[in-house]
């Protein structure tokens, strides 16, 4: 079973960390992403850049369109994604509830219900 991890949170909250403090939060995510690997429960994880740096992209009538994100006017964003290939919804729960962000923000643990072939 795959899932897939969000953490989302707002420029506001992370600058409330400091320096020192945002370095020790930064290894134990570190930490928990390499404890995590070596189970080969962990796909992947990545990190988002700003929201400031979002693009939204629409297709109306064959014209592209390109326009400043994110898509919705919120405080909080999308900040990364884990994916996840575990063997039951409990395991999925429980590592993410050891993700160290868990700490200071939610994470939203969604089933992966269908995989599109990629053909690699």
């Amino acid at each position: 079973m795959k899932y897939l991890l969000t953490v989302y949170g707002n420029q506001e909250k992370w600058a409330s960390f400091g320096k020192e403090a945002w370095k020790e939060v930064v290894a134990k995510q570190d930490a928990y992403n390499q404890k995590y690997r070596s189970t080969g429960e962990l796909l992947a994880a990545y990190g988002l850049g700003l929201e400031t740096s979002a693009k939204v992209i629409r297709n109306p009538n064959g014209q592209p369109m390109v326009s400043d994100g994110p898509y919705l006017e919120a405080k909080e964003y999308l900040a990364s994604f884990y994916l996840l290939e575990v063997d039951s919804e409990q395991r999925a729960q429980e590592i993410a509830a050891d993700m160290p962000w868990a700490e200071h923000d939610a994470v939203e643990m969604r089933l992966i219900e269908h995989e599109a072939p990629t053909g690699w």
